[in-house]
């Protein structure tokens, strides 16, 4: 007995990227063809793209993170500042505007060194820069860069 075959078709309809998934693409795409020595320009002139607050906390981040890692060069990765180690993006600041979120972003790469047993966070959600998340961001960027 043969199996019965499916006479009906099922309608789908993909919807693909959405608009600033494909903004993320061609600025990926911009970024690759762009200069290299020039990543601190890049990364300062996408900071002042941003809206508040995330414009005032990603121009505090690079501080921090220039400052706690300076073996770590400026650079885009899909429109957003990181921060690099011998060409490999370490960290990266999604400002909250860039996916429609509402939280800004910190986040790790799988070439930070943050491992911590076997399981451990990657990203972090920022509303803001206590003294305690700035302490805690800069310990994270040492090891990461371990």
């Amino acid at each position: 007995m043969s199996p019965k075959k499916r006479t009906t078709a099922v309608k789908r309809k993909f919807k693909g990227f959405t608009d600033e998934e494909r903004a993320a693409m061609k600025d990926r795409v911009q970024e690759l063809k762009a200069d290299k020595a020039d990543g601190e320009s890049a990364v300062l002139a996408k900071i002042a793209t941003m809206e508040e607050p995330d414009r005032a906390m990603a121009k505090r981040l690079h501080a921090i993170i220039k400052a706690s890692a300076p073996a770590l060069s400026s650079t885009t990765w899909y429109g957003m500042p990181a921060y690099a180690k011998d060409g490999k993006v370490i960290c990266f600041f999604q400002d909250a505007r860039k996916f429609k979120s509402r939280y800004a972003t910190l986040g790790f790469s799988d070439k930070a060194n943050i491992d911590d047993g076997t399981m451990w966070p990657t990203s972090f959600a920022l509303k803001e820069l206590s003294a305690a998340a700035e302490g805690r961001i800069v310990a994270l960027v040492k090891k990461a860069v371990s």
